[in-house]
């Protein structure tokens, strides 16, 4: 099971926390899911379709429980995907219309309704459900383990506004992408989409998502810090093979009997330990030094080798 049908199934099961909150999910997913024909003056049908069993038994039962409407259901298997797909189909039937009304699916006018109807989503608790219910019917999650990818698909643009204002009640960011017939809402934080999954009552997803974070963090801090360290390695190797090659030049042409003691000290540590770094070389040397003091002959040295190479 992919985590976007783990988490369409957990919502599905969410409890309302008040008889308004099943109303604005079946709104949402009538408005996402289903396509509205009409054969007549106020004679319509509904078909929803999804590919979510837990959508569709759910669909179901708020149609029934609502509005004591009609159902046919139909299971459909695609040849191409292999996978079930659902269709339910709401009949003509009296009372049809009123209830799309009360959806928001109509206007009082009897056209279509583009936005969301304020009264289905007055309360915070409705407005949760009204996410719920556009997640399950468009909406669509990456596994954690990968990058993090949130996006619900609607057709209206007034509806694409409406799913990212209500989302800003509750101080998560989504954005809109314009595609070819239908338009994007999508989060890309993971800490957004966390977010979303707690406010819609996903509880055990969010905390999946907040543990895998979790873990991406350590692991991006560990290789932060390995490639800092490699990094480090990396400078101080370098920085030893000069410090030697000034060594040789010196040497070959002073001789090492004719340097400065300091200087004869730092050779021959230098050249017992070629990987140590300043400090280490330091704490090595009889009495210990400094690393400032170490770095003065390093100096010292490759200033020397540097005058000679001058001179050629």
């Amino acid at each position: 099971m992919s985590f976007t049908s783990e988490v369409k199934d957990e919502l599905a099961r969410v409890v309302p926390a008040c008889p308004q909150c099943e109303k604005a999910t079946l709104a949402a997913l009538v408005r996402i899911e289903g396509t509205l024909f009409v054969s007549g003056p106020a004679r319509y049908r509904v078909e929803i379709a999804t590919d979510a069993p837990a959508s569709a038994r759910l669909v179901v039962r708020l149609l029934h429980g609502i509005y004591s409407l009609k159902t046919n259901l139909t299971m459909r298997r695609s040849v191409l995907h292999k996978t079930p797909n659902y269709l339910i189909e709401v009949p003509a039937q009296p009372h049809l219309a009123d209830a799309l009304r009360d959806m928001g699916v109509l206007s009082a006018e009897g056209g279509l309704e583009m936005g969301i109807k304020e009264s289905l989503v007055a309360k915070p608790c409705c407005a949760a459900a009204y996410l719920r219910g556009a997640f399950l019917g468009s909406g669509f999650i990456s596994n954690p383990k990968s990058d993090f990818h949130f996006e619900i698909t609607v057709e209206s643009e007034a509806l694409a506004e409406g799913l990212v204002e209500l989302m800003a009640r509750k101080d998560i960011t989504a954005r809109i992408m314009a595609r070819r017939s239908s338009y994007m809402v999508y989060l890309k934080s993971g800490n957004a989409i966390t977010e979303f999954l707690a406010f819609t009552g996903a509880h055990q997803a969010a905390l999946s998502m907040e543990e895998e974070r979790v873990v991406k963090s350590v692991r991006n801090d560990v290789n932060r810090q390995i490639n800092a360290e490699l990094a480090n390695q990396q400078k101080a190797s370098n920085a030893a093979v000069e410090q030697i090659y000034a060594i040789r030049r010196v040497v070959e042409h002073y001789g090492m009997e004719d340097l400065p003691p300091a200087l004869q000290e730092f050779i021959r540590l230098r050249v017992t330990y070629p990987e140590a770094s300043l400090k280490e070389l330091g704490e090595r040397a009889t009495p210990p030094l400094s690393k400032s003091a170490v770095y003065h002959r390093v100096r010292r040295l490759e200033s020397m080798a540097a005058e000679l190479d001058a001179g050629e």
